[in-house]
């Protein structure tokens, strides 16, 4: 390049740097800002703004209410708060129209404690615990909780002799079982849990028959012993030979009756159960013996039958009769024995299924949960447990087998199939095989089920959880149970 065009380039360099030099003014600022005169050093522009800025003051109070009151702000207002009850009212009658037309729900039943799980009897204290004694049971209380029992049935524990009214003492804990201050603990520890506690005060227990000869007698030391124990905080009490008892005191009967019924008006207001066991089966009898008697629950041996087609009609007869807030059901118990005895292991799951799903409170005698027996293997026997406790959480979670209502969809000699339904909960279909060969096809259709429903549990392993089942070919294999389920549609 030239010397003559480098000097005129850096001309033109020097002269742009001295027009950035120089201050501006107000109109090259391009703004209302006033500019300070420019300070230059090595090269740098620096331009001094000052800290004043402009600031928006609104309206004075006395401008906004001259302005508020003018006519036109006035209509506005006015319509504003028009359009917002006119909305309001408008929310308020959608609601009530969504209320109205949406379906109501059901109330529910009147419901006793003794109704919304299994109650657990413990005829036998020293054969039940390592201890022995009541200390043990209190020990196991959360054993019992986990598998959703709500109340225990203990003893007989009082001291008693075989056919000797004499050596009756319905107050005294024999020392076989323990001692008060343990039967204290497991009171305790139970209602803790909301465990409820019922005493088998049947006086004979140690005897062929259940009451003595001179059941006057001993009816009469009965009122006493029953004050004792509901003190000590006594759910309940159960009674062997209850039909026997109320017809040779039947007065005397009827006071007993009246003493436990009565305690239901205390400050806590929980009702005490009464609870009788007898040896009748057929449905006739059975009511004959509630209606005698007055018991809440009535233990007897209803379903001891070997055909489906008995159990089917008893629990027909008996739930048309009572509904299910009166009726209980048991297999086994203190005298009749286990469970797995009765009806043999391969049974057993499906005796739980039958047991936990009727309308009605389900009892069970210690160790039925684990299938219990003289010759039990300890792998079957957690088999058996984990299934009841599945079970039972099902039943303690779902209103439809709580105090659903019973609807049979099929019965013959060895299967049978109902329904458990509340109100738009979800419902509940059992399908029970009895037969030790065949397998049962059910081909089940009602108004009150759909096609297909879904497997909930099965006590084989040939029907898997979830899988979807068409009802119209409902197989059942042989001393199989399974439950299915199937959403309410309106």
């Amino acid at each position: 390049m030239s010397n003559k065009s480098e000097v005129d380039m850096k001309d033109v360099e020097l002269n742009e740097v001295e027009q950035e030099k120089q201050p501006m003014t107000e109109g090259e600022a391009g703004n209302n800002y006033a500019i300070s005169p420019v300070s230059e050093k090595n090269g740098i522009v620096k331009v001094k703004i000052p800290d004043e800025e402009s600031k928006f003051t609104g309206l004075s109070k006395e401008e906004l209410m001259k302005v508020a009151g003018t006519p036109g702000w006035v209509k506005v207002r006015w319509a504003l708060l028009i359009l917002f009850w006119l909305g309001w009212l408008g929310m308020l009658a959608g609601a009530i129209a969504i209320i109205i037309q949406a379906p109501r729900c059901k109330p529910l039943p009147e419901m006793n404690w003794w109704n919304y799980g299994p109650l657990y009897q413990i005829g036998d204290v020293n054969s039940f615990t390592k201890s022995s004694d009541l200390k043990g049971v209190a020990e196991k209380v959360q054993a019992m909780d986990e598998l959703k029992v709500k109340g225990l049935i203990i003893g007989p524990i009082h001291v008693s002799s075989e056919d000797e009214p004499e050596e009756l003492k319905l107050t005294e804990i024999s020392k076989e079982a323990g001692n008060l201050i343990q039967f204290r603990e497991l009171i305790k520890a139970a209602h803790k849990r909301g465990i409820s506690v019922v005493l088998d005060l049947t006086p004979n227990y140690k005897g062929k028959e259940p009451w003595f000869a001179d059941a006057v007698s001993t009816v009469v030391k009965l009122e006493p012993a029953l004050m004792h124990w509901l003190e000590e905080g006594v759910d309940g009490f159960l009674f062997y030979g209850v039909e026997k008892v109320s017809t040779a005191a039947q007065s005397l009967w009827e006071d007993v009756e009246v003493l436990i019924h009565n305690q239901t008006e205390s400050v806590e207001k929980k009702k005490r159960v009464l609870i009788g066991v007898t040896e009748q089966s057929s449905p006739d009898d059975v009511i004959a013996v509630l209606n005698k008697t007055g018991v809440d629950l009535l233990l007897t041996g209803a379903l001891r039958s070997t055909s489906a087609l008995d159990i089917a009609h008893t629990v027909d007869r008996l739930y048309s009769t009572y509904g299910q807030t009166r009726l209980a059901w048991n297999i086994g118990g203190r005298i009749a024995g286990h469970l797995a005895s009765l009806v043999g292991f391969a049974k057993v799951k499906l005796s739980y299924l039958l047991l936990l799903t009727l309308p009605g409170t389900p009892v069970f005698n210690y160790g039925d949960e684990i299938g219990l027996q003289d010759n039990s293997k300890k792998d079957e026997m957690t088999t058996f447990r984990k299934f009841f406790k599945t079970v039972s959480e099902k039943r303690s979670k779902e209103r439809s087998l709580q105090h659903g209502e019973y609807l049979p969809l099929f019965n013959s000699t060895s299967a049978m199939a109902y329904v458990r339904s509340w109100d738009q909960n979800e419902r509940y279909l059992i399908a029970l095989n009895w037969h030790l060969e065949e397998t049962v096809t059910l081909h089940l259709k009602h108004a009150e089920i759909p096609d297909h429903a879904t497997v909930v549990f099965s006590t084989s392993d040939d029907k898997r959880v979830d899988e979807v089942i068409n009802l119209a070919q409902l197989e059942v294999k042989p001393e199989q149970g399974i439950m299915l389920k199937f959403p309410y549609t309106p």
